[in-house]
């Protein structure tokens, strides 16, 4: 796994620092019983995976039919 570039793109990174940004956002308002706050976090955790799909479909992500893989244990 460590050879592959899998997940290692600006779309990537982007998706998943806004989806997290959403889960804490959730995370923290549910502490707190306010569920407005807890499905507005929802939301940001959604566009965390539309924003990361524009921008793969914008050229920022890893291309098609360059992840290759490897059987497990073929290392050398």
């Amino acid at each position: 796994m460590a050879g592959s570039s899998h997940g290692h793109t600006p779309a990537a990174w982007t998706g998943v620092i806004i989806a997290f940004i959403g889960f804490c956002v959730s995370g923290a308002f549910m502490v707190m019983a306010e569920p407005l706050g807890f499905w507005a976090g929802l939301v940001v955790v959604a566009l965390g995976g539309v924003v990361g799909m524009v921008m793969r479909a914008a050229g920022l992500g890893q291309p098609k039919g360059s992840a290759h893989h490897e059987p497990v244990g073929a290392e050398g």
